[in-house]
């Protein structure tokens, strides 16, 4: 987070921290988000952000009530993709077809007769894998691409009509909070949930897609959000929009990212964990050490020093170090962590 958005919030706080979502300023806040979200990823006529209560995880339930009619397809090459395909595989649906890869390469979606939801990580948070955000060639006419953005969202330029619903929660470019999710969707997608949510199908409230978009037309959200997050959020926003929008923060978040490339490659004792450049993220940073080096050691000095988040994945087990080079970083700060790692590593 930036210290310019902690110092606008004391001023947000002192008028309007304990109002009711409902009333005109936070729906005006709710406003500017949604106007400024279609600004940054240059949504044409007919897109439309919603907002809803819980993050990503309470997304992919969501879309299996709101979105999946039969049958979805999953690419997973890391965790997050994972728990989504194993969520599609709900009762009331066909088994998905998933299309896997190990942590640290990636495969593509097929078209596939009978799929009508194609599912897929912009950005696995987990293994630092980046896809390209991209319709299925040859996929069925009435099927949606579900583009999963929690730790792309606001940091890597896109097409936004490659995609139907392009979801994300706003802790990681955004800059904010957890508690929300907000998606951008796509005219076709808006026609799936009214038809889905029309259909007799039984769908919690709080996981009906058809109520976020009704209330989110109010700017609002069925239950009451945390309105630090919603301040947080919008002042990131309007930050990015200052200087230059999505083509601005791609930039940054690549020469951050760049930084820790260049240094894993110079240095003997590190390599980057995704091997082809091509796939390999510009918002998180996924460094392999060699395994004389104690990679989680290393994590628990910087940490004992005040630096902190640079820990590997834990389900992953490798011997790595994870470092988020999100469109808030400062290039300095991350020159700076490479100079401490090295060191660490000259006194081991």
């Amino acid at each position: 987070m930036r210290p310019e958005q902690l110092e606008n919030f004391q001023v947000f706080a002192q008028k309007f921290m304990g109002t009711s979502h409902r009333q005109p300023p936070i729906r005006a806040l709710v406003g500017e988000i949604k106007a400024g979200l279609t600004e940054l990823f240059r949504a044409p006529a007919g897109y439309e952000v919603i907002l809803g209560n819980g993050g990503a995880s309470a997304f992919w339930d969501a879309a299996t009530f709101s979105l999946v009619e039969k049958k979805a397809q999953a690419l997973v090459h890391g965790e997050f993709g994972n728990k989504f395909a194993k969520i599609l595989g709900a009762p009331w649906l066909e088994q998905p077809t998933v299309i896997e890869a190990e942590p640290g390469t990636r495969s593509d979606l097929i078209a596939e007769a009978g799929v009508d939801v194609y599912a897929y990580p912009h950005n696995e948070t987990s293994a630092g894998v980046v896809t390209d955000v991209l319709r299925v060639t040859g996929a069925d006419a009435n099927s949606l691409m579900l583009t999963d953005a929690t730790s792309a969202a606001g940091g890597i330029d896109f097409d936004i009509t490659q995609t139907d619903v392009y979801y994300f929660a706003p802790q990681k470019n955004f800059a904010s909070d957890g508690g929300l999710w907000l998606a951008l969707v796509s005219p076709k997608a808006l026609e799936r949930i009214e038809r889905i949510s029309a259909s007799g199908r039984y769908i919690p409230n709080i996981l009906s897609l058809k109520l976020a978009l009704d209330n989110s037309r109010e700017n609002y959200t069925l239950n009451t959000p945390a309105l630090a997050t919603l301040f947080f959020l919008n002042d990131q926003i309007q930050w990015m929009l200052k200087n230059g929008g999505l083509s601005w923060a791609d930039a940054k978040t690549k020469a951050n990212s760049k930084v820790l490339f260049d240094w894993a490659e110079k240095n003997p004792l590190t390599e980057a964990f995704v091997k082809n450049p091509l796939h390999r993220s510009q918002l998180v940073a996924t460094i392999n050490f060699a395994d004389q080096i104690d990679a989680l050691g290393i994590a628990q000095i910087l940490r004992e020093n005040d630096i902190v988040d640079t820990d590997p994945y834990r389900k992953l087990g490798k011997n790595q170090l994870r470092v988020a080079t999100f469109v808030s970083v400062e290039q300095s700060d991350l020159e700076a962590l490479t100079n401490c790692i090295d060191y660490v590593l000259e006194r081991l």
